[in-house]
């Protein structure tokens, strides 16, 4: 536990550093956040999400909610707030809730292509019923059981935390939109965690800046 409070102050001076470093908001996505944080949040309504959703947060991830802040400042387009991390869609958030209590279901990079029976020329109709067949099995949901959103990459594409299963702790990304499927996201060709994953953000951009 000192480790993480150790690793959060260092978050902490980073993202002060960085945020007096780009008063032009260079880095990616820093023109949408502007490295503000949101409120933090008590431990109360972070156990009121758990036991509604029946899952348990990382500890890392739970301590930053605490801490720092409930999404703001971070990778890609931002740290998505607690609240809106159960939906499929960030962008518009809607669409089908995530489940973080089941079981995440992957352990490897998973994806499927498309592979029609049928040929355009051959039957139209039969093409498309057999196109809309598989992107029903592809954007189901239930791929992403047992994680939450955390972070938007834009053009449908995001970075969740696992929360239930084998890979709890560590970031994956959903890039089902852009034909990629859904892949764990590495550090040195290992699995990353929260803290870690906003860490390297802050340094990444910190050396960018230099």
């Amino acid at each position: 536990m000192d480790a993480l409070y150790a690793q959060l102050n260092h978050i902490k001076n980073k993202l002060d550093l960085l945020r007096n470093k780009d008063r032009q908001l260079k880095i990616f996505g820093a023109n949408r956040h502007k490295y503000t944080l949101n409120k933090c949040l008590n431990l109360k309504k972070i156990m009121a999400f758990e036991n509604e959703n029946k899952c348990i947060l990382p500890q890392g991830y739970k301590l930053f909610l605490i801490h720092i802040g409930n999404g703001g400042a971070g990778p890609n387009y931002g740290l998505e707030p607690l609240e809106n991390s159960l939906f499929d869609d960030l962008d518009y958030k809607r669409g089908e809730l995530l489940n973080p209590g089941r079981p995440f279901p992957y352990e490897n990079n998973w994806n499927l292509s498309f592979r029609p029976k049928h040929s355009i020329e051959e039957n139209d109709e039969l093409y498309y019923e057999e196109l809309e067949e598989f992107e029903n099995l592809y954007f189901n949901p239930e791929h992403i059981n047992g994680s939450i959103r955390i972070s938007n990459l834009g053009c449908g594409t995001y970075e969740n935390l696992v929360v239930s299963g084998s890979e709890k702790g560590n970031i994956w990304v959903d890039c089902r939109a852009s034909d990629g499927g859904i892949y764990p996201n590495l550090k040195n060709n290992q699995r990353i965690n929260f803290l870690d994953w906003y860490e390297l953000w802050l340094d990444k951009s910190l050396a960018e800046l230099s």
